[in-house]
């Protein structure tokens, strides 16, 4: 059963809508970040701090698509699975940046940041199962994670005293 366009188009603006607001939780902690960032002893190949901002747009679009994609399939009833654990590991997402930049809790941060990882595999088996481009459109994700997952234990561990 074809879902009507207006339903297909509320869809796509709720599953864009939670993922930026997942966008926002982490942004409320992230407020100071850039300051705090450019005080960390980083790995030479850090990238600078201005383009975070971007790249995470790009990826909070790319996660809201992929989640409307496998939930026009049939609602959230028919890919429950998926989508909780696609919810789950936004909220690991917003999660890392209390973590990190707030709280300043280098290894919580770095544990919460492998998990991630893993959930962002898990969803996108999930999502692969229900929508294969769905799937797909998460890879860059899992990479940017794989690569801030590095990062994110480089400037622990050379931070010893402020993380």
């Amino acid at each position: 059963m074809t879902m009507p366009t207006r339903q297909q188009l509320f869809g796509l603006i709720a599953w864009l809508a939670v993922c930026f607001a997942a966008s926002a939780i982490g942004a409320v902690a992230s407020i100071q970040a850039a300051s705090f960032y450019a005080q960390l002893v980083r790995p030479e190949w850090a990238p600078p701090a201005t383009w975070f901002g971007p790249v995470w747009t790009v990826l909070y679009t790319l996660m809201g698509i992929a989640a409307w994609l496998v939930w026009r399939v049939g609602g959230f009833r028919a890919a429950r699975t998926a989508l909780t654990v696609f919810l789950v590991q936004l909220a690991l997402n917003a999660l890392w940046s209390w973590l990190f930049f707030r709280w300043k809790l280098g290894a919580p941060a770095f544990v919460d940041i492998v998990l991630l990882w893993l959930l962002i595999v898990a969803t996108i088996v999930g999502f692969w199962r229900v929508r294969k481009v769905a799937g797909a459109l998460l890879v860059p994700y899992l990479l940017w994670v794989g690569f801030a997952t590095a990062l994110s234990y480089s400037v622990w561990r050379l931070n010893p005293g402020v993380l």
